[in-house]
């Protein structure tokens, strides 16, 4: 089905076919892109273009369209002007030095470095030299299923340069996708990262039945938490307030889709991580991101309680159960 873009048609890589690169691939070419997405698992591409079928989730799937190519050689990536990766952030080190892109360069990805500690698009530039003017980010509260179904999103699309995130959002905006502009590139990542550890810790919480009320104050503290951390790396404070902060933190914290909430669910059922892990089926970023998080925190001299808990909660220091417990225990001070 294609979609309304009144958008010049364009080349387009994805690199990076999980649930959420393979949605973000399919969307380009519906809105008529020529699109070239890259996967690892050799295997896995000759599945896709035999049965010309691209799997978004486990019930989610869709006919492979004609302009909508699937390879497992980086090579075939490198040169089209948009390249999203859609990648693990801890995935960025290997596969970002050997696809080389030459285009502007869109991070789809939601998780830190876990050597730097520091955002997919800081790590780009320190690393490998791409100048931020190439640089751009899209984020918001957007599920791969739902993109796929073609409801309503809206996300948020940031570079230091307005030309940049103004040409990323005219090439992907759409009758169903309204992308935003942001000068803000490091707060829009930053609040796709941190929300991540939020939204275990209310997976805990409301497997523990401890209602709505619990997981309101868990998630105006996150994002109590989240802006302090984003705001001592450089980021706007005012980014953290919207769709790519507030806006993916709800989502991400009280949907079942998400994999972070189905952590934090299942660590308070009693499960043990390594289980729940093995079990998952796609990466939840947020169990990366806790500690590297609560580093930063550390470092920066940060309040961050939140973060911290979850962090030992994940390590087994502390039983889900306690989490609570310790947060209420603390010393009374001022919301602000």
């Amino acid at each position: 089905m294609a979609l309304n873009s009144g958008a010049q048609l364009t080349a387009i890589s994805v690199v990076g076919l999980g649930a959420w690169g393979s949605a973000l691939a399919l969307y380009c070419a519906r809105l008529g892109h020529e699109v070239t997405a890259w996967h690892r698992d050799n295997n896995r591409v000759r599945t896709i273009l035999s049965s010309k079928q691209l799997s978004i989730t486990k019930d989610c799937s869709a006919r492979l369209p004609n302009n909508l190519r699937v390879t497992s050689d980086l090579v075939e990536c490198r040169l089209q002007p948009l390249t999203i990766i859609a990648l693990p952030a801890s995935a960025w080190h290997e596969v970002i030095p050997a696809l080389k892109p030459q285009g502007v360069v869109i991070s789809a990805s939601k998780g830190l470095d876990r050597g730097s500690q520091t955002t997919p698009l800081t790590w780009i530039q320190r690393q490998m030299g791409v100048k931020s003017d190439r640089l751009c980010v899209i984020s918001g509260p957007s599920f791969a299923k739902d993109l796929t179904r073609e409801t309503p999103i809206s996300l948020v699309s940031a570079s230091s340069s307005t030309e940049t995130a103004t040409e990323v959002a005219r090439v992907l905006s759409s009758s169903t996708v309204r992308l935003y502009l942001s000068s803000d590139p490091l707060g829009v990542e930053l609040g796709g990262i941190l929300k991540n550890v939020i939204a275990i810790a209310v997976g805990i919480s409301d497997a523990l039945g401890y209602g709505p009320s619990t997981r309101a104050a868990l998630i105006t503290r996150g994002l109590a938490e989240m802006t302090r951390i984003s705001v001592a790396l450089g980021a706007n404070p005012q980014t953290l307030s919207g769709l790519s902060g507030l806006g993916d933190l709800v989502m991400t914290a009280t949907d079942d889709q998400s994999r972070n909430r189905i952590v934090g669910l299942r660590l308070g059922r009693g499960e043990k991580l390594e289980e729940i892990l093995e079990t998952l089926g796609s990466t939840a970023e947020g169990v990366v991101t806790a500690p590297l998080v609560n580093n930063i925190a550390k470092d920066k001299n940060i309040e961050a309680p939140i973060v911290e808990l979850v962090v030992k909660v994940l390590k087994s220091e502390i039983a889900p159960k306690d989490l609570a417990k310790t947060l209420m225990s603390r010393p009374l001070k001022g919301e602000w």
